[in-house]
């Protein structure tokens, strides 16, 4: 089925408090989607981010929890968790960008609120919270544990915690639990909240024929409860800390290559178990998503492994990993149709053979199309499969017109015009390549919304290999109006995209 629609992260809603969240806005632009025809809403990671990582969703302390940021003050409010004063007194926040600090701090104070109540008042969500907690143990009580320790710790990472815990002693756990039982309900409340709004949303985007696509990053942050919760899957040396780090060689974001710093997994370890730890990782974000998008695919069939330590990437390796036998445990469980690879970067005949083997959708990229040598290149139109999807763009590449106008050389804007039989302007060239995308036979074809609006690079969601000023952009009230609606379905429906 030919369908089309829209990567847009929850953070980048509108929202008159600070940051988008999982509230009305949200089901507004599932409205909005319903209208101009889209069939699917792809979003960011929804794990928890923090301020000293950039707030990266790629970079979290949980790979299965949520970004309680994320919840919604007007749900919680609606749901009786809040007064209706709590809200209406809202700091005045920036329009257009993402106060990280600004944003945390007011919503702390409505997260102590929120747990006030429910403890007075928490018989009328008992048994929806308890069910919560015993469905999610496998992961919840950990990253709980984990989040209340990281407190009382004052932030420090965890393997310079007592070694008791940081060995995760039965005993000293025990004793941690009860100590900080406190910190514990506070945060299995606020993922309570998450999970519950995003349910809730879930269902609204779902009833109009919308399907959500969640992205899962292959590699999970150092100072995680994950690692924490499972040293023996991962690389750890003296004092567990990493030995390896995860990160790709010199490419076209980096002529140093991207150092990201992950430690790497011990996938004979992994193995032994049959990759329980994926399975039940994958099986967790296809409960919350109707297809999930697994980020740098081809880190599963060999990996840049980089010394702890090294300033830069460009020092790596190449080494293998067991892609085969793990996708094949994966899809006993998962059906192969609900998973999209992300074979960007560095792609050899090893890749390739995986994704044929396991049949799973692979991505083209526009912005990639018109590079020296675009009569072969995957990227181009006329070279593309069935089975992938194509974007103009993803979150780590510049919009559109921002790449026109900043990154573009003559010969790429020349291939261009070629392509689409006409001289491009900087002002047109989003609508071009959504034309570009609309018309491919690729079942899927997904537009960030900044390519949707024609925004230049100010509306940028990543840089690669930079650590500040990220993740923060948001679309402003009132950007996505009826216009925008009836361009996008008739373009959808012209090339049969309206499902």
């Amino acid at each position: 089925m030919r369908v089309s629609g829209i990567l847009l992260h929850i953070t980048s809603l509108p929202s008159r408090f600070g940051i988008g969240d999982l509230g009305p806005e949200a089901c507004r632009f599932a409205d909005f989607l319903h209208r101009a025809g889209q069939r699917c809403w792809q979003v960011l990671p929804l794990c928890p981010t923090d301020a000293i990582y950039g707030n990266s969703p790629y970079n979290s302390a949980s790979a299965f929890a949520g970004n309680v940021l994320i919840i919604s003050p007007e749900e919680m409010a609606r749901e009786g968790f809040l007064k209706g004063g709590d809200i209406r007194d809202a700091p005045s926040f920036p329009e257009g960008d993402i106060d990280y600090t600004a944003v945390k701090i007011w919503k702390e104070n409505l997260f102590r609120k929120a747990l006030e109540i429910f403890r007075r008042d928490g018989q009328r969500h008992a048994d929806e919270y308890q069910a919560f907690c015993d469905d999610n143990k496998g992961w919840l009580d950990d990253h709980a544990l984990f989040t209340a320790l990281k407190g009382h710790y004052r932030g420090r990472v965890w393997n310079r915690w007592p070694r008791p815990v940081r060995d995760r002693d039965p005993a000293a756990l025990k004793e941690a639990r009860a100590n900080f039982a406190d910190a514990i309900l506070r945060e299995k409340f606020l993922q309570f909240l998450f999970y519950r709004q995003w349910k809730a949303l879930r269902h609204h985007v779902n009833k109009r024929g919308i399907e959500i696509i969640g992205d899962l990053p292959v590699y999970v942050h150092y100072d995680s409860a994950d690692v924490w919760q499972h040293p023996e899957y991962f690389m750890l040396g003296e004092n567990k800390r990493p030995a390896f780090v995860a990160g790709v060689p010199p490419d076209y974001f980096s002529k140093t290559g991207q150092l990201w710093g992950n430690p790497l997994y011990r996938w004979e370890a992994l193995g032994k178990h049959r990759y329980r730890w994926w399975v039940d990782r994958i099986v967790h974000n296809l409960g919350r998503f109707d297809r999930v998008r697994i980020d740098h695919f081809r880190g599963f069939v060999a990996f840049w492994q980089v010394p702890s330590g090294a300033k830069t990437a460009v020092r790596g390796k190449w080494v293998q990993a067991p892609a085969g036998d793990l996708f094949r445990t994966i899809l006993k469980h998962v059906p192969r149709e609900r998973l999209i690879a992300e074979d960007l970067g560095f792609i050899t005949p090893d890749v390739t053979r995986v994704l044929e083997k396991t049949g799973l959708a692979g991505m083209r990229v526009l912005l990639f199309a018109f590079e020296e040598g675009m009569a072969h290149s995957p990227h181009a139109p006329h070279n593309h499969i069935r089975n992938c999807i194509v974007y103009t763009g993803t979150h780590d590449n510049n919009t559109v017109r921002g790449w026109f106008e900043n990154e573009a050389g003559k010969d790429e804007k020349k291939r261009l015009s070629l392509y689409v039989g006409k001289r491009v302007r900087a002002s047109e060239a989003h609508r071009e390549f959504i034309r570009l995308a609309m018309m491919s036979v690729a079942e899927r074809a997904v537009i960030p919304m900044q390519d949707v609006l024609g925004l230049g690079e100010r509306a940028r969601m990543n840089r690669p290999s930079t650590r500040t000023g990220n993740w923060q952009w948001r679309l402003l009230r009132g950007q996505v109006d009826g216009n925008v609606a009836r361009e996008l379905r008739a373009l959808a429906s012209i090339y049969g995209r309206l499902g």
